[in-house]
């Protein structure tokens, strides 16, 4: 227990997270502090583009095995299998309607990649590795939920809006395709690649993530101030307590497929995150009648902080003692 208070302690001090809390308090606030819509967007390409591109790079430097197929395969896996678990506990906790339980299912099936690079950050800070084709399981991740929320809602007589409109969206969504075609331009051009725009994607990463924070700081505190009266405190507790069980999945998973310490971190943190870019796009076609306050406020502004203050250093923790690393 302490060494997870310390790892929290060390953590909530690093520019990062004091980015994001500064973003919190001044949207709490009510400060007019705020970062131009077209800047966030370039925040974001360029974070993902670097993930991407580094990822793609680190496989190739290293060659790919037996166990990134089968890591690809457990975080689809992972991916589908949660939104039950998440339905059956907003069912059990909450008073939510079958479509706006499905809606919100279908984020913590999927992954935040924002989180992931915030834990990235944790194991490069205490220089541990993990496996470069991680990202390939992240961008694996993002869609399977959006199936299983379907299949849940069709289950309890709701209404979806056409598949081939929703696979669209889905599978054209920009978040997914700049990922994996980065991850693809890196793999092509590996090493001698990665020393070419090194400058661009490496130096800059942890500033770019800083300014990145400190937005979602602002939309997370801004979803909480007009939460009241949206939210119960049984989708509270929700918020904290399901990030616990995709984390637990996670690990399970991570010490079947003999991962190093930070694969079993980085795999933790990928089944505990949830999304809040590529599933509330897909809920606007393929649920329209869930309320997005319930499905963004809880995402963003009750797990994403959890995740970046406390459950971060908690897996982490975790997954060297699972595997004695």
């Amino acid at each position: 227990m302490d060494g997870i208070l310390a790892l929290a302690a060390d953590n909530l001090i690093s520019p990062i997270i004091l980015s994001f809390a500064l973003g919190l308090f001044a949207a709490l606030a009510r400060s007019d502090l705020s970062v131009p819509e077209a800047v966030a967007k370039g925040l974001s390409i360029y974070l993902l583009f670097a993930i991407g591109f580094k990822g793609g790079a680190s496989v190739a430097r290293h060659g790919a095995d037996a166990t990134l197929l089968t890591s690809l395969v457990a975080g689809v896996a992972l991916s589908f299998l949660l939104p039950f678990v998440a339905f059956a506990l907003l069912r059990l906790m909450t008073r939510l309607s079958a479509t706006d339980a499905a809606a919100v299912a279908a984020h913590y099936g999927s992954i935040s990649i924002v989180t992931f690079v915030a834990a990235s950050s944790v194991l490069a800070a205490r220089g541990i590795g993990s496996e470069g084709y991680m990202v390939a399981v992240a961008a694996a991740m993002e869609a399977p939920a959006i199936l299983s929320a379907l299949w849940l809602v069709a289950r309890a007589g709701g209404r979806r809006e056409e598949d081939g409109e929703l696979m669209r969206e889905v599978l054209l969504n920009g978040s997914i395709v700049l990922l994996v075609g980065a991850f693809g331009i890196g793999l092509l051009t590996g090493e001698e690649g990665f020393r070419r725009i090194a400058s661009f994607i490496d130096a800059p990463f942890q500033g770019v993530l800083c300014l990145f924070l400190l937005d979602m700081g602002l939309v997370a505190g801004r979803g909480l101030r007009g939460a009241r009266g949206v939210l119960s405190a049984g989708a509270f507790g929700f918020g904290l307590v399901m990030p616990l069980a995709g984390a637990s999945a996670g690990l399970a998973a991570a010490l079947a497929l003999g991962l190093s310490p930070g694969g079993v971190m980085l795999l933790m943190t990928l089944a505990a995150s949830s999304s809040y870019i590529a599933v509330p796009a897909a809920m606007r076609v393929a649920l329209p009648d869930a309320n997005p306050s319930i499905y963004l406020t809880l995402s963003l502004g009750v797990t994403f902080p959890f995740n970046l203050t406390l459950g971060i250093p908690i897996y982490l923790a975790l997954a060297q003692a699972a595997t004695g690393g």
